[in-house]
């Protein structure tokens, strides 16, 4: 099971992780939700008024936040528009899935063993932080020069999460359809 997901009878998936392993995900996790940044306190106490609540209408200046909260039409006034009532939702989603990261390594053992709800947080954690990592490097489809960068260049340990991650994301999808 070493390195890679496999199923688990009864649905699911496990995976074998050092302590190396194990420390560069959580770090990596947390750092996500450094980016995303803190949730926001109810406004009031009635929660259908909460469920309606107005977010941002602008996309962040991050390049890396604009790539996890994209516009969603080309119209600014539109994305403006579908912004304000949904970012805030998926700000909250995000957060919840890189915590449900945080909170599986945190429970102890090399071996985590993910429930499908579990492995499904666990696979937007993982597309939103190759996202962010993705966006930092500038990777493009064709750019084929990260697997060539020489071990001497600043990018090197960055690309090498970038790839392990797509891996981890690969082999948990592959276990989650068996």
């Amino acid at each position: 099971m070493t390195g890679y997901f496999q199923a688990v009878p009864g649905d699911g998936a496990a995976i074998a992780l050092d302590e190396v392993e194990i420390s560069i995900l959580r770090s990596l996790a947390v750092q996500l939700l450094e980016l995303i940044g803190p949730g926001k306190e109810p406004q009031s106490d009635d929660p259908l008024a909460e469920l309606f609540a107005e977010g941002p209408s602008k996309p962040p200046a991050d390049p890396a936040l604009a790539r996890l909260f994209p516009d969603a039409y080309e119209d600014d006034a539109y994305s403006a528009e579908f912004r304000r009532f949904t970012e805030n939702d998926l700000r909250t989603r995000k957060r919840d899935d890189a915590l449900a990261v945080v909170r599986s390594l945190d429970s102890g053992g090399p071996v985590v063993k993910l429930t499908v709800d579990e492995a499904q947080r666990w696979l937007g954690a993982l597309n939103d932080l190759r996202l962010t990592i993705g966006t930092r490097l500038e990777v493009t489809e064709d750019d084929n020069e990260l697997y060539r960068l020489p071990d001497s260049d600043p990018r090197k340990p960055m690309v090498m999460a970038y790839l392990w991650l797509g891996g981890l994301q690969e082999s948990l999808v592959e276990a989650l359809m068996k």
